[in-house]
């Protein structure tokens, strides 16, 4: 499955910005798939992931209640809603899908489709 990440942007602190994470050749139906982000200098960030099973959420404790991850199966898309941006979120954002175990659910290494990634800008 070959995913693409769109709907990044530039915004001020406090706003709001929705990305969303399409899929062709496949289907999300069969994955787990996450947003992770990296910062200039940087190592990639767990952000959120939604799971297959269970379609159950997992948020990084930075964006824990800020941010929202949604899947639609039935459109393919895994969507992020973040709002109350902060500066310290700027960052290219990348969506991945993979079949992680529990415990491995935040690590980048457990997803191995990856998706170009979108730039998000936050001034203060």
């Amino acid at each position: 499955v070959q995913l693409q990440a769109f709907g990044g942007g530039s915004v001020q602190a406090g706003g709001s910005l929705r990305l969303s994470c399409g899929a062709s050749g496949g289907t999300f139906r069969t994955y787990t798939v996450g947003w992770f982000r990296q910062a200039p200098g940087k190592e990639r960030e767990f952000v959120a992931a939604v799971s297959l099973g269970n379609m159950r959420a997992y948020y990084g404790d930075s964006v824990q209640g800020r941010f929202t991850i949604s899947r639609d199966n039935a459109k393919n898309t895994v969507d992020l809603q973040m709002n109350s941006l902060k500066p310290e979120d700027t960052a290219v954002y990348y969506c991945g899908a993979g079949r992680p175990i529990l415990s491995s659910i935040s690590r980048s290494s457990a997803y191995y489709n990856w998706g170009q990634g979108t730039l998000v800008t936050v001034s203060s």
